[in-house]
């Protein structure tokens, strides 16, 4: 898995296990919860825009809530198995590692926009035990961060006072480059990764 350049944003990820009529379930739904919000859209909503029976939504999920946890489980799994990846692919260098991680976080951002979107903007529309079985996802790519960069002030590479926080100003990173990137901006992906990546180094080595 790795974190490719890219031309028009896809919806959902190549290796998500969906097929026929229950991807494009999922397909219709990140559309809807994206341009509507998920508490406006209903699955009678759903079911006509696929043209099935409101009922025949239930043979694909248990309910709505559901789907939308799908969904945004999705973008987690996801970003953390990525991330994982890469940085299984990257040298010992922290300051490549971060590179990478920043680089990488910010290419899927950009080639899942509708999924990122859905992912962080309806986050709260799940239920507390839902949002605590993502956090667990969510923290693992955290520290994923997290260490490269502690490692990084252990070894002098990097002079941050507060690694947490660099770990969440490169985060906003992706999230933002999301809400405003389109393949028509003036600004390919590649090139929208790459300065970022370079903003998140430049932001673990500033001097105080």
């Amino acid at each position: 898995m790795t974190a490719k350049s890219i031309g028009a944003p896809d919806l959902l990820p190549a290796g998500a296990d969906l097929s026929g009529t229950r991807r494009r379930l999922f397909e219709t739904a990140l559309l809807q919860f994206g341009e509507q919000g998920y508490h406006a859209v209903s699955v009678r909503d759903l079911a006509t825009a696929l043209g099935l029976q409101p009922g025949a939504i239930y043979t694909h999920v248990s309910s709505k809530q559901q789907l939308l946890y799908e969904l945004v489980e999705m973008g987690h799994r996801y970003q953390r198995d990525l991330l994982e990846d890469v940085l299984l692919g990257t040298g010992p260098d922290p300051v490549e590692q971060v590179r990478a991680l920043a680089r990488a976080h910010v290419l899927l951002h950009l080639r899942y926009r509708e999924l990122a979107g859905v992912t962080h903007r309806e986050f709260r529309s799940l239920t507390v035990e839902q949002q605590q079985q993502l956090y667990a996802i969510r923290g693992e790519t955290e520290r994923m961060f997290l260490n490269v960069i502690e490692r990084g002030v252990r070894l002098g590479s990097f002079t941050v006072s507060d690694p947490w926080l660099s770990v969440a100003a490169i985060g906003a990173m992706g999230i933002r480059a999301a809400e405003w990137w389109t393949p028509q901006a003036p600004f390919d992906a590649d090139k929208v990764a790459d300065t970022f990546a370079g903003f998140a180094i430049a932001l673990l080595t500033r001097q105080s």
